[in-house]
């Protein structure tokens, strides 16, 4: 648990370094990330870029209901749309929820008029813009009862 917390933290840390942080040998370290790597526990080692400095100053969830005779239909349509990131089917209010991310709010709106809500099947949307985001540590990477 603490190597998969640390690499969360910054997964370009360096083994050596990982190890004193640790104060774990370097070897042993290495072949556990390999294991943790070859269990899929570690799916892929990545980057987090600065979106702002892209110029995407916009984050925002839709909420869609969809026909259900459509499902797949919109389902295409929705991951071809450049500035969704996720799709996601969920329970409760929504058929769907969709998170996406563009330039300014005038560029999202035109996503979610123009493109969502034009897909045929598409009944209505209700869009969420962030104004604020926490990021927290995962559940494993907190101490817990369970993470003795």
């Amino acid at each position: 648990m603490r190597i998969l917390s640390e690499l969360t933290k910054d997964a370009s840390i360096s083994v050596p370094q990982l190890s004193k942080k640790l104060n774990m040998n370097a070897s042993v370290l290495y072949s556990r990330i390999k294991r943790l790597v070859k269990r899929n526990l570690i799916e892929k080692f990545t980057v987090v870029v600065n979106e702002e400095m892209l110029g995407i100053g916009v984050k925002a969830t839709v909420g869609i209901n969809r026909d259900p005779k459509l499902k797949e239909p919109i389902h295409s349509e929705l991951v071809k749309i450049p500035q969704v990131r996720t799709l996601s089917e969920v329970t409760g209010r929504f058929d769907i929820i969709v998170n996406l991310s563009s330039r300014t709010l005038e560029e999202l709106h035109n996503v979610v008029i123009e493109r969502i809500g034009k897909i045929e099947g598409v009944q209505n949307t209700e869009t969420f813009v962030e104004m604020q985001r926490t990021e927290k540590e995962p559940m494993y990477a907190v101490k817990t009862s369970l993470t003795r």
